[in-house]
């Protein structure tokens, strides 16, 4: 048997291939929208895709399952559990099979087992594979997708916060609690390779680690030391991390099927034309360091740098409406756009080479504020307004007296409330989100803006 997994750290999700050596034949699962990699290891080691899985509708990133079917001829096996309001709705233009519980897939002579196992969804799979090829009729391990993680499980108020399904997380709660319990059934020695890791917004205490056992979450997940119903209920709903906008986007073009992707053509845009471009139909992304961005940068140009964070923040800021262009080194603009397409966000139109800024006129800057500089300028001034782009959760544990709370994938759609004649001073937990923030609001009109440098952490320990 051949097993790999693929890691997308801006999406912090897993997808996996898994192949009979003996046949040749492959199989995806929960394939991203990129498909480079599947298809180079499968060149790679002579192996054929034939098919590929889906543990649910997924809510995060766009499926690249369609993709497959339509240009490699891929059979799709898609959940036929959950009820009607959760069914794949493109399937007449592909070949699949819709499964349920107790059904078996076979990849050669390996055999993945059908688990229906909601919570997450309602129609959430997990596959329980045997390598009957290599002579063992025992599960090896299963694929969870966001059922089980490791040292969590998937949350189940997406349906209610981002499709809004009412009244659904409490039920999927419900459900979760009883999935665990078959879940913990299984033998101690099968492998768990989850759908996400560390980052992820589909649960609230994703672990780094890549995989794990079923005897190990047993002893060191949260989720699976729970004997009492109401209190796992209590806790799995608790401090759930606010789900980004675009999660409402990705659930109903993985339902409906997503687009398929096409060679768009980016056109180079000198800086000195951007200004044709600032209108509500465009938005302009400065993907370079943020301390680089604040030294000196285009005007109407948000920072999202291209880092891990990068996609998510995307996802937050930017309508599906318009059109995008970047700030950016060429020698990037391949992954960007991967990133941005990852998510569904096709309409990368145009960039900026970030070489052009070094002999450009003109550019904007905006200055940091110590915590020092902070207390003695803002209780003696009261012409400054603080912003708090942190998450509730951080927001709840302390915050600075006085300070408007406004989350960072929020402050785009609340900034009536920001008080126009007031000096914004924003903060985050360490300074980073507040950079993009920061170039939000500066972006946006206000002036005189200023970001504190190193956050609430640093406030809090100068003011200990």
């Amino acid at each position: 048997m051949f097993f790999k997994s693929f890691f997308d750290d801006h999406l912090a999700q897993m997808s996996y291939m898994v192949a009979c050596q003996k046949t040749g034949d492959a199989i995806v699962i929960d394939p991203g929208r990129d498909l480079s990699p599947y298809l180079e290891t499968a060149e790679k080691e002579g192996l054929t895709i034939k098919q590929a899985a889906e543990t649910h509708i997924h809510a995060d990133f766009l499926s690249g399952a369609r993709e497959l079917a339509n240009k490699k001829n891929v059979k799709l096996y898609l959940s036929d559990e959950g009820g009607d309001d959760w069914k794949y709705q493109y399937l007449e233009e592909v070949d699949h099979q819709l499964v349920k519980d107790g059904d078996d897939i076979h990849v050669g002579f390996v055999r993945l087992e059908v688990m229906h196992t909601p919570g997450h969804t309602p129609e959430s799979l997990s596959f329980l594979l045997t390598d009957e090829g290599g002579g063992s009729d025992v599960p090896m391990g299963v694929f969870t997708g966001d059922f089980v993680f490791v040292g969590d499980v998937g949350r189940p108020d997406l349906l209610e916060k981002s499709a809004g399904a009412e009244g659904t997380a409490k039920d999927g709660a419900k459900e979760m609690f009883q999935s665990i319990k078959r879940f913990k059934s299984l033998p101690d020695f099968v492998q768990v390779w989850p759908g996400h890791g560390a980052g992820s917004a589909c649960g609230k205490s994703l672990g780094a680690v890549p995989s794990s056992t079923i005897g190990y979450e047993k002893e060191n997940n949260w989720a699976l030391r729970h004997n009492s119903e109401a209190e796992f209920i209590a806790e799995l709903l608790d401090g759930q991390p606010e789900p980004p906008t675009y999660f409402a986007m990705m659930k109903k073009l993985n339902k409906e099927g997503p687009s398929l992707n096409k060679e768009r053509r980016i056109e180079k845009v000198p800086a000195d034309k951007l200004e044709h471009y600032r209108t509500n139909d465009f938005v302009i992304l400065d993907t370079r360091d943020a301390s680089e961005f604040a030294s000196g940068h285009l005007q109407g140009t948000i920072n999202i740098p291209y880092n891990r964070s990068f996609t998510n923040w995307a996802g937050w800021i930017v309508e599906y409406n318009q059109h995008i262009i970047v700030v950016a080194d060429e020698k990037e603009l391949a992954a960007i756009k991967g990133s941005l397409e990852s998510i569904g966000l096709d309409d990368l139109v145009g960039y900026v080479e970030v070489s052009e800024l070094k002999s450009f006129g003109g550019l904007e800057t905006y200055k940091s504020i110590t915590a020092e500089e902070l207390e003695e300028s803002y209780r003696s001034n009261r012409e400054y307004v603080i912003i708090d782009v942190r998450n509730p959760d951080e927001w709840e544990e302390g915050h600075i007296e006085g300070a408007q709370h406004i989350m960072l994938g929020k402050l785009k759609d609340s900034l009536e409330k920001i008080p126009s004649d007031r000096t914004p001073i924003v903060h985050c937990q360490s300074g980073m989100r507040s950079a993009i923030g920061a170039s939000l609001l500066q972006a946006y009109g206000f002036k005189n803006v200023l970001n504190l440098q190193g956050g609430y952490g640093a406030w809090s320990k100068e003011n200990k």
